[in-house]
């Protein structure tokens, strides 16, 4: 079976417990960006991975703004049902951007990445003279703010490549796959959740692009911090695990029971 879920941003305690996340050896489990598994490298960090090693079911996932881009760029790239990966550890997998994969039978388009909002403070140099005080200053007015190449790098967003790679496997599947998996919407879908208050960029408006001329069953994402169902076919996920094969029971649940909103706006 195959799972999906919005960021976990390495805190699996509840989301992941077994009556909550009943998984059996080959499942997977998607995770729409901020998977907080590459970060530090950290003993805390190598335990976490370590626990999933040891766990029966699969974990896939696209990056998001909050990964350690640095330490993902070391990793060797392989082939992995019909796409190029990454392999954290053998059950832990970064599905890269711009790929198309077969799983069990269903074709997923994966792009990873989205534009940091937390960085209200700025993006400080690690270098600065200046940064100890810097960052009292700003954690005392309680201002978000992100260090270069500590926690926060420009490959937060796609490069030109990874764009072009998009756009050669999506033609060469007719534009067409079963499910989109990204961290962020396209514009359009942005603007519904924030009500204008992210601010679009030049990946949401490649997403836009692709929400208009592909043709998919559902597009899955996280970044937003929500549950919510928007249109039939895009879904915003964070503390949710959506099954894929009960999809239907899935939207059920978040048009009655969360009584979401579930039209474009």
């Amino acid at each position: 079976m195959i799972f999906v879920t919005g960021d976990t941003h390495a805190e699996f305690s509840q989301r992941l417990r077994k009556k909550n996340f009943p998984a059996e050896a080959g499942d997977y489990l998607i995770i729409c960006g901020d998977f907080g598994g590459v970060w530090d490298d950290s003993p805390s960090e190598r335990h976490l991975l370590d626990w999933f090693s040891n766990r029966p079911f699969i974990i896939l996932f696209v990056t998001g703004n909050h990964e350690n881009f640095e330490m993902l760029a070391k990793l060797p790239v392989a082939e992995w049902n019909g796409g190029s990966v990454q392999f954290v550890r053998d059950n832990i997998i970064h599905l890269m951007r711009g790929q198309v994969y077969n799983i069990e039978g269903h074709t997923f388009f994966t792009m990873g990445g989205a534009t940091s909002h937390d960085i209200d403070g700025g993006i400080l140099e690690p270098d600065d003279p200046y940064l100890k005080k810097k960052i009292n200053r700003l954690r005392m007015s309680l201002t978000s703010f992100r260090i270069n190449h500590v926690s926060w790098w420009k490959e937060e967003l796609p490069g030109e490549q990874e764009y072009a790679e998009a756009d050669k496997n999506l033609d060469a599947h007719d534009r067409t796959v079963d499910y989109i998996i990204t961290h962020c919407a396209p514009t359009s879908i942005s603007d519904v959740i924030g009500r204008g208050f992210y601010k679009a960029d030049a990946l949401t408006n490649y997403f836009e692009t692709i929400y208009q001329t592909c043709t998919f069953k559902h597009w899955f994402f996280g970044h937003y911090h929500e549950d919510k169902m928007i249109g039939e076919k895009m879904v915003l996920l964070y503390g949710e695990i959506v099954c894929f094969d009960s999809l239907a029971d899935h939207q059920s649940y978040f048009y009655e029971k969360r009584n979401l909103s579930t039209d474009l706006e």
